[in-house]
Protein backbone atom coordinates (compact mmCIF):
# COMPACT_ATOMS: atom_id res chain seq x y z
CA UNK A 1 0.00 0.00 0.00
CA UNK A 2 1.23 3.29 0.08
CA UNK A 3 2.71 6.03 2.62
CA UNK A 4 0.64 8.68 3.23
CA UNK A 5 1.63 11.98 4.47
CA UNK A 6 -0.69 12.98 6.74
CA UNK A 7 1.18 16.61 7.53
CA UNK A 8 1.75 17.20 3.70
CA UNK A 9 -2.04 16.42 3.46
CA UNK A 10 -3.21 19.28 5.61
CA UNK A 11 -0.06 21.45 4.63
CA UNK A 12 1.59 21.39 8.04
CA UNK A 13 5.29 21.05 9.68
CA UNK A 14 5.71 17.77 11.79
CA UNK A 15 5.73 20.05 14.89
CA UNK A 16 3.02 21.48 14.54
CA UNK A 17 1.10 22.37 17.78
CA UNK A 18 -2.74 20.90 18.15
CA UNK A 19 -4.12 24.87 17.66
CA UNK A 20 -2.40 24.90 13.95
CA UNK A 21 -3.87 20.98 13.39
CA UNK A 22 -7.40 22.31 14.17
CA UNK A 23 -7.12 25.61 12.11
CA UNK A 24 -5.42 23.71 9.44
CA UNK A 25 -8.63 21.26 9.22
CA UNK A 26 -11.50 23.70 9.70
CA UNK A 27 -9.47 26.08 6.11
CA UNK A 28 -9.12 22.76 4.06
CA UNK A 29 -12.26 21.20 5.34
CA UNK A 30 -14.61 24.20 4.15
CA UNK A 31 -12.49 24.32 0.96
CA UNK A 32 -12.82 20.35 -0.11
CA UNK A 33 -16.27 19.73 1.64
CA UNK A 34 -18.11 17.63 -1.01
CA UNK A 35 -20.98 19.46 -0.17
CA UNK A 36 -19.92 23.31 -0.92
CA UNK A 37 -16.68 22.79 -3.30
CA UNK A 38 -16.07 23.13 -6.69
CA UNK A 39 -12.54 22.02 -6.36
CA UNK A 40 -12.09 18.92 -8.83
CA UNK A 41 -11.48 15.32 -6.79
CA UNK A 42 -12.99 17.33 -3.63
CA UNK A 43 -14.26 14.76 -2.21
CA UNK A 44 -11.26 12.16 -2.66
CA UNK A 45 -9.01 15.25 -0.96
CA UNK A 46 -11.65 15.42 1.81
CA UNK A 47 -11.58 12.05 2.54
CA UNK A 48 -7.49 11.97 2.71
CA UNK A 49 -7.78 15.17 5.06
CA UNK A 50 -10.47 13.29 7.56
CA UNK A 51 -8.30 10.84 8.04
CA UNK A 52 -5.34 12.90 8.37
CA UNK A 53 -6.82 14.69 11.00
CA UNK A 54 -8.31 11.34 13.30
CA UNK A 55 -4.82 10.83 13.13
CA UNK A 56 -3.25 14.01 14.36
CA UNK A 57 -5.55 15.29 16.85
CA UNK A 58 -5.17 12.24 18.27
CA UNK A 59 -2.00 12.58 20.79
CA UNK A 60 -2.02 8.63 21.20
CA UNK A 61 -2.22 8.10 16.81
CA UNK A 62 -0.37 10.92 16.19
CA UNK A 63 2.87 9.45 18.35
CA UNK A 64 2.26 6.26 17.07
CA UNK A 65 2.27 7.90 13.56
CA UNK A 66 5.50 9.99 14.40
CA UNK A 67 6.98 6.52 14.85
CA UNK A 68 7.03 5.30 11.76
CA UNK A 69 9.92 8.31 10.78
CA UNK A 70 9.71 11.05 9.02
CA UNK A 71 11.86 9.53 5.89
CA UNK A 72 8.70 7.98 4.41
CA UNK A 73 7.75 9.67 1.11
CA UNK A 74 3.75 10.04 -0.16
CA UNK A 75 3.13 7.35 -2.63
CA UNK A 76 5.99 4.86 -1.19
CA UNK A 77 4.79 1.47 -1.09
CA UNK A 78 4.93 0.61 2.24
CA UNK A 79 4.64 -1.91 5.20
CA UNK A 80 3.96 -1.19 9.00
CA UNK A 81 7.44 -2.45 10.96
CA UNK A 82 6.75 -5.93 12.42
CA UNK A 83 5.09 -5.61 15.99
CA UNK A 84 2.92 -2.59 15.42
CA UNK A 85 -0.63 -4.68 15.54
CA UNK A 86 0.71 -5.99 19.51
CA UNK A 87 1.61 -2.51 19.77
CA UNK A 88 -0.92 -0.10 18.27
CA UNK A 89 -4.06 -1.73 17.73
CA UNK A 90 -3.77 -2.29 13.76
CA UNK A 91 -5.86 -3.85 11.47
CA UNK A 92 -5.65 -7.05 10.21
CA UNK A 93 -3.45 -8.97 8.39
CA UNK A 94 0.09 -7.37 10.48
CA UNK A 95 1.22 -11.00 11.39
CA UNK A 96 2.44 -11.72 7.57
CA UNK A 97 2.32 -8.35 6.10
CA UNK A 98 -0.95 -9.90 4.34
CA UNK A 99 -3.38 -7.80 2.42
CA UNK A 100 -0.71 -4.37 2.16
CA UNK A 101 -0.58 -4.83 -2.06
CA UNK A 102 -1.85 -1.53 -3.11
CA UNK A 103 -4.74 0.58 -1.65
CA UNK A 104 -5.07 4.52 -0.53
CA UNK A 105 -5.28 6.70 2.16
CA UNK A 106 -8.25 4.62 3.46
CA UNK A 107 -6.07 1.23 3.46
CA UNK A 108 -3.43 3.09 4.95
CA UNK A 109 -5.63 4.66 7.80
CA UNK A 110 -7.05 1.06 8.58
CA UNK A 111 -3.91 -1.26 7.97
CA UNK A 112 -2.67 1.32 11.03
CA UNK A 113 -5.04 2.14 13.13
CA UNK A 114 -8.50 -0.51 12.55
CA UNK A 115 -11.54 -0.02 10.75
CA UNK A 116 -12.58 3.57 12.53
CA UNK A 117 -11.34 5.55 9.71
CA UNK A 118 -14.59 5.12 7.59
CA UNK A 119 -16.51 5.94 10.36
CA UNK A 120 -14.51 9.01 10.96
CA UNK A 121 -14.94 9.78 7.64
CA UNK A 122 -18.75 9.68 8.31
CA UNK A 123 -19.00 11.96 10.78
CA UNK A 124 -16.75 14.20 9.39
CA UNK A 125 -18.82 15.31 6.81
CA UNK A 126 -20.96 17.18 9.01
CA UNK A 127 -19.09 20.25 10.38
CA UNK A 128 -20.05 22.99 12.35
CA UNK A 129 -20.09 26.13 11.77
CA UNK A 130 -17.48 28.68 12.43
CA UNK A 131 -17.56 31.28 15.10
CA UNK A 132 -17.61 34.88 14.27
CA UNK A 133 -15.52 37.62 16.26
CA UNK A 134 -16.15 41.06 16.38
CA UNK A 135 -15.30 43.93 18.67
CA UNK A 136 -17.79 46.52 19.60
CA UNK A 137 -17.10 50.04 20.69
CA UNK A 138 -19.53 51.88 23.19
CA UNK A 139 -19.31 54.72 25.67
CA UNK A 140 -18.34 54.86 29.47
CA UNK A 141 -22.42 56.11 29.81
CA UNK A 142 -23.05 53.22 27.99
CA UNK A 143 -20.91 50.46 30.37
CA UNK A 144 -22.39 52.01 33.22
CA UNK A 145 -26.23 52.55 31.91
CA UNK A 146 -26.45 48.92 29.19
CA UNK A 147 -27.12 49.35 25.63
CA UNK A 148 -27.90 47.58 22.72
CA UNK A 149 -26.06 47.71 19.44
CA UNK A 150 -27.31 46.49 15.93
CA UNK A 151 -24.35 43.96 14.35
CA UNK A 152 -24.21 43.36 10.70
CA UNK A 153 -23.55 39.87 9.57
CA UNK A 154 -23.46 37.49 6.50
CA UNK A 155 -26.30 35.41 6.00
CA UNK A 156 -26.61 31.52 4.29
CA UNK A 157 -27.45 33.25 1.02
CA UNK A 158 -24.72 35.14 0.40
CA UNK A 159 -26.64 38.66 1.94
CA UNK A 160 -26.54 40.14 5.17
CA UNK A 161 -28.38 40.27 8.32
CA UNK A 162 -29.22 42.70 11.73
CA UNK A 163 -28.84 41.52 14.87
CA UNK A 164 -29.42 42.97 18.08
CA UNK A 165 -26.98 42.91 21.03
CA UNK A 166 -27.80 43.88 24.71
CA UNK A 167 -24.77 44.83 26.23
CA UNK A 168 -25.17 44.81 30.01
CA UNK A 169 -24.84 47.86 32.33
CA UNK A 170 -21.24 47.50 34.64
CA UNK A 171 -19.64 45.74 31.40
CA UNK A 172 -16.08 46.56 31.69
CA UNK A 173 -12.97 46.73 28.48
CA UNK A 174 -11.76 43.48 27.27
CA UNK A 175 -15.28 41.51 28.33
CA UNK A 176 -16.87 39.01 25.11
CA UNK A 177 -20.05 38.59 24.83
CA UNK A 178 -21.36 35.42 23.25
CA UNK A 179 -23.78 34.35 21.36
CA UNK A 180 -24.50 31.19 20.82
CA UNK A 181 -25.68 29.56 17.19
CA UNK A 182 -24.86 33.22 15.86
CA UNK A 183 -21.95 32.05 13.75
CA UNK A 184 -21.75 30.36 10.35
CA UNK A 185 -24.28 28.23 9.74
CA UNK A 186 -22.85 24.38 10.39
CA UNK A 187 -22.56 22.26 7.02
CA UNK A 188 -24.45 18.74 6.31
CA UNK A 189 -26.74 19.17 9.46
CA UNK A 190 -23.91 20.62 12.07
CA UNK A 191 -24.82 23.13 14.44
CA UNK A 192 -24.05 26.94 14.06
CA UNK A 193 -20.90 28.34 15.07
CA UNK A 194 -21.40 31.13 18.32
CA UNK A 195 -20.81 34.84 18.08
CA UNK A 196 -18.41 36.33 20.81
CA UNK A 197 -17.98 40.31 20.60
CA UNK A 198 -15.44 42.24 22.40
CA UNK A 199 -16.39 45.46 23.90
CA UNK A 200 -13.91 48.15 24.37
CA UNK A 201 -15.01 51.07 26.22
CA UNK A 202 -13.88 54.42 24.43
CA UNK A 203 -11.40 57.13 26.40
CA UNK A 204 -13.74 59.88 27.97
CA UNK A 205 -13.24 63.32 28.55
CA UNK A 206 -13.62 63.91 31.98
CA UNK A 207 -13.50 60.48 33.44
CA UNK A 208 -10.82 57.61 33.78
CA UNK A 209 -12.15 53.95 34.39
CA UNK A 210 -10.03 52.00 37.01
CA UNK A 211 -11.28 48.64 37.99
CA UNK A 212 -15.32 49.27 38.33
CA UNK A 213 -13.88 52.82 40.40
CA UNK A 214 -14.70 56.12 37.70
CA UNK A 215 -12.00 59.04 38.95
CA UNK A 216 -12.53 62.86 37.46
CA UNK A 217 -10.54 66.12 38.54
CA UNK A 218 -12.43 68.74 39.99
CA UNK A 219 -11.57 72.13 39.20
CA UNK A 220 -12.35 74.40 42.35
CA UNK A 221 -11.71 78.09 43.39
CA UNK A 222 -9.04 79.02 45.87
CA UNK A 223 -11.93 80.42 48.08
CA UNK A 224 -14.39 77.19 48.21
CA UNK A 225 -10.55 75.38 48.95
CA UNK A 226 -10.25 78.00 51.63
CA UNK A 227 -13.38 78.52 52.86
CA UNK A 228 -14.89 75.20 52.10
CA UNK A 229 -18.68 74.62 50.28
CA UNK A 230 -21.38 72.73 48.53
CA UNK A 231 -20.59 72.61 44.87
CA UNK A 232 -21.70 69.98 41.54
CA UNK A 233 -20.01 67.37 40.46
CA UNK A 234 -20.58 65.46 37.26
CA UNK A 235 -21.36 61.44 37.60
CA UNK A 236 -22.06 58.81 35.05
CA UNK A 237 -25.48 58.98 36.90
CA UNK A 238 -25.97 62.46 36.99
CA UNK A 239 -24.85 65.65 38.56
CA UNK A 240 -24.95 65.27 42.64
CA UNK A 241 -23.79 67.91 45.20
CA UNK A 242 -19.96 67.25 47.10
CA UNK A 243 -19.39 69.15 50.28
CA UNK A 244 -15.64 70.43 50.15
CA UNK A 245 -14.22 70.84 53.56
CA UNK A 246 -12.61 73.88 54.94
CA UNK A 247 -8.90 74.15 54.21
CA UNK A 248 -8.96 71.29 51.28
CA UNK A 249 -5.66 71.12 49.47
CA UNK A 250 -4.93 70.67 45.60
CA UNK A 251 -4.50 66.69 44.81
CA UNK A 252 -7.17 65.63 48.00
CA UNK A 253 -8.82 62.87 47.05
CA UNK A 254 -12.51 62.75 48.03
CA UNK A 255 -14.83 59.68 47.20
CA UNK A 256 -18.50 59.09 46.03
CA UNK A 257 -19.87 55.86 47.40
CA UNK A 258 -21.30 53.57 44.77
CA UNK A 259 -21.65 56.22 41.36
CA UNK A 260 -18.88 54.32 39.81
CA UNK A 261 -19.69 51.35 37.57
CA UNK A 262 -22.41 49.35 38.63
CA UNK A 263 -21.37 46.16 40.36
CA UNK A 264 -21.62 43.47 43.20
CA UNK A 265 -20.06 45.40 44.76
CA UNK A 266 -20.31 48.67 42.68
CA UNK A 267 -17.76 50.84 41.99
CA UNK A 268 -17.34 54.21 43.58
CA UNK A 269 -16.21 57.69 41.87
CA UNK A 270 -13.01 59.18 43.36
CA UNK A 271 -12.84 63.06 42.90
CA UNK A 272 -9.39 65.04 42.77
CA UNK A 273 -9.48 68.53 43.79
CA UNK A 274 -7.75 71.16 41.64
CA UNK A 275 -7.14 74.33 42.89
CA UNK A 276 -7.88 76.56 39.43
CA UNK A 277 -6.17 80.76 40.58
CA UNK A 278 -8.42 83.39 38.77
CA UNK A 279 -5.95 85.61 36.90
CA UNK A 280 -5.92 89.38 37.76
CA UNK A 281 -7.22 90.89 34.42
CA UNK A 282 -8.58 94.20 36.40
CA UNK A 283 -6.74 96.69 38.48
CA UNK A 284 -9.42 95.92 41.00
CA UNK A 285 -8.54 92.44 41.05
CA UNK A 286 -4.90 93.48 41.50
CA UNK A 287 -5.08 95.28 44.44
CA UNK A 288 -7.19 92.30 45.88
CA UNK A 289 -4.19 90.06 45.45
CA UNK A 290 -2.07 92.29 47.18
CA UNK A 291 -4.12 93.05 49.86
CA UNK A 292 -3.89 89.21 50.40
CA UNK A 293 -0.78 89.41 50.32
CA UNK A 294 -0.83 91.65 53.00
CA UNK A 295 -2.91 89.99 55.04
CA UNK A 296 -2.23 87.04 54.92
CA UNK A 297 1.55 86.12 55.05
CA UNK A 298 2.18 82.82 53.50
CA UNK A 299 5.29 80.98 52.31
CA UNK A 300 3.90 77.80 50.42
CA UNK A 301 8.19 77.11 50.00
CA UNK A 302 8.06 76.67 53.84
CA UNK A 303 8.58 73.20 54.27
CA UNK A 304 11.58 72.94 50.98
CA UNK A 305 13.87 75.20 53.51
CA UNK A 306 13.85 78.43 51.45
Amino acid sequence: MEYQDYYKIMGLERNATADEIKKAYRKLARKYHPDVSKEANAEEKFKSLGEAYEVLKDPEKRAAYDQLGSNWKAGQDFRPPPGWQQQHGGGQGFGGFEGFGGGGAEDFFESLFGGGGRHSRQRSRSMAGEDYNGKVQISLEEAHQGTVRQVSLPSPDGGSRTLKVKIPAGIKSGKQIRLAGQGAPGIHGGKPGDLFLEVEISKHHLYELIGNDVHCTLPIAPWEAALGAIVPVPTLGGKVDLKIPAGSQAGQKMRLKGRGLPGNPAGDQYVILKIVIPQPTTEAAKELYKKMAEEMPFNPREKMGV
